[in-house]
This record gives structure tokens, C-alpha cells and sequence, in this order.
């Protein structure tokens, strides 16, 4: 994590999207901040006349995960970074697509993006009946986690996994660590158990354009994805059982099967219209 403490960064998703500010607390276990100004909660305080507390309910900064956050040059304008340019942030559809300068992402739009602006999206508003363009379901982003059991017993693993991850997804994962000890499965709190990507914007297009056109189809034995893998809120789950099926992946270096989760994230508030949104992107759903 190369957030440090008094970076100014700015938030990217959540209710405080757009919001910036400096950083007060940094957790490197849990991989998380707390910025200054962003996520208030409020809490019951007991008064305390030794520390000058008076008590009462007080508003505080809560934590947030580094994955929501971004580094902002101080002196910059509005939505601008050190690694993007500045400009307002895209309205619409086109958001998930584009840079927040508007400027697409390696210069040519994803393909997939330019089926769902011009195919799926019009048509998604007229089967559901939707008046407000901003209520047609969209993708959000595309979360990829690879759990290694065998980790904590051979950090090799854990390092495989890491590269073959960041080839599939050309994004460097995160890893993911143990929240608590469990003695069954020789397993402590803080040890390596895997690692996560989380995708957005022209990148989480790609992918799924890699995915549907690529991937699946050289599973062997494939009869289509399951069509009722939807956790009742729209966002879709897909278990791989070998990452070998990505041309990206180093299969010299893969010791054994490696299995991936891919999760869809999308805004549908129902699954019916989350499933409309990835059939109308082409994902090969199962007949019931």
C-alpha cells in the first residue's frame, strides 16, 4: 500500500464519491484509511474532564478500504490526479467507459462498452419500461479473487497467483490476509489466504469482452453459465474452476489447478434485470 499518511486523496465510489481530503490514519493490516472529512459517523461519547471531552454524541471520520480511494496532487484542480489528466467527470452511460476527463482509456473505446451505449442500453429501457436513463442497470465494476489455502505454507503459491492475476487483468492485485485464527485449518489472523482485483471503467469492459469471447469457450465440457447464480440485488457470480482458460496465464509456472471468483457487480435492483443486462452483453446463460 503506497497511500502514507498526509497524501491528499480523493474518493472514487460510496455516498462521499468525488470528495477529497487528507489522510489522518493508516491501517496497513486491515488496508485501510481514514480521511479526513469523508465517511462521518456519529457516536456516544461518555464525557471525559481529564482529556476535556464533554461528552455526547460526536461525528467522526470512519475508516474506508484504499481500493475507494485515489492520490490527488494537492495543487490540481477539480477530478484531476497524478496519473489522469483534469476535466469534469462524464455524465450518463459513458462514465463506466472513460477516463474522468472524458478521454477513453489507451485512446479507442472498449468494444463491449460501445454494444451496451448502443444496442443493450436502449433496448433495456424499453423492455423495462424505464423513464429516467439514469435507472437502466449498468456494470459497476468486476471483482476477481483467487483464494491460495496453501499459502501459509509455501509463499510460492501466493506469488504465482499474484502474477498470473495481474496477467489476466492487467491490474496488480491486492492480497488478502486472514481476518481470524482458525487451529482446524493451521490457519492464523494476518496470514496470506489469497488475492483480489477490483475492476472498473475500460478495464472491467475488456475483461469481460476477454471473458465471454475467450475464456469460457475453451472450459472444457461447456453447457453455458448458470442463469440463477444471482445473489437477489443484480450482481451476478461466476466460479472458474482453472485460470488456465486465459491465454495470459504462464501455464509452466502454474503448479497444480489455480481456480479464480469473478464477481459482476451491477446497479439492477433486481435480478431479472441484471440478467437481461449480461444476456444483452453476451454472456452464454444455460437454458433453464
Amino acid at each position: 500500500m503506497k497511500i502514507k499518511k498526509g497524501d491528499n486523496v480523493e474518493v472514487m465510489s460510496g455516498k462521499d464519491a468525488g470528495k477529497r481530503g487528507r489522510v489522518l490514519v493508516v491501517d496497513r493490516d486491515r488496508e485501510r484509511i481514514v480521511v479526513e472529512g469523508v465517511n462521518m459517523i456519529k457516536r456516544h461519547t461518555r464525557p471525559n474532564p481529564q482529556k476535556k471531552i464533554q461528552g455526547g454524541i460526536v461525528e467522526r471520520e470512519a475508516a474506508i478500504h484504499v481500493s475507494n480511494v485515489m492520490v490527488v496532487s494537492p495543487d490540481s484542480g477539480p477530478h484531476s490526479s497524478r496519473h489522469q489528466g483534469s476535466g469534469r467527470r462524464p455524465q450518463g452511460p459513458g462514465v463506466q467507459g472513460r477516463r474522468r476527463d472524458s478521454r477513453p482509456i489507451g485512446g479507442t473505446m472498449a468494444r463491449l462498452f460501445t454494444t451496451y451505449s448502443e444496442e443493450v442500453f436502449p433496448k433495456l429501457q424499453k423492455e423495462f419500461g424505464l423513464s429516467n436513463p439514469m435507472q437502466v442497470p449498468k456494470i459497476e465494476k468486476i471483482t476477481c479473487n483467487i483464494g491460495v489455502g496453501e499459502a501459509s505454507r509455501n509463499a510460492k503459491l501466493l506469488d504465482v497467483a499474484v502474477e498470473q492475476l495481474t496477467n489476466i487483468t492487467g491490474q496488480k492485485p491486492i492480497i488478502r490476509k486472514a481476518r481470524k485464527s482458525i487451529a482446524a485449518f493451521k490457519l492464523r489472523e494476518g496470514m496470506p489466504v489469497g488475492c483480489k482485483v477490483t475492476l472498473r471503467r475500460q478495464r472491467m469492459y475488456e475483461f469481460l469482452e476477454r471473458l465471454i469471447a475467450i475464456g469460457l469457450p475453451r472450459v472444457r465440457d461447456f453447457r453455458g453459465t448458470s442463469p440463477t447464480a444471482f445473489d437477489g440485488r443484480g450482481n451476478y457470480t461466476l466460479g472458474v474452476k482453472d485460470i488456465l482458460i486465459f491465454p495470459e496465464v504462464d501455464y509452466q509456472k502454474v503448479e497444480g489447478t489455480l481456480g479464480m471468483n469473478i464477481t459482476i457487480t451491477t446497479t439492477a435492483p433486481t435480478d431479472d434485470q441484471a440478467r437481461a443486462l449480461l444476456a444483452g452483453l453476451g454472456m452464454p446463460f444455460r437454458e433453464r
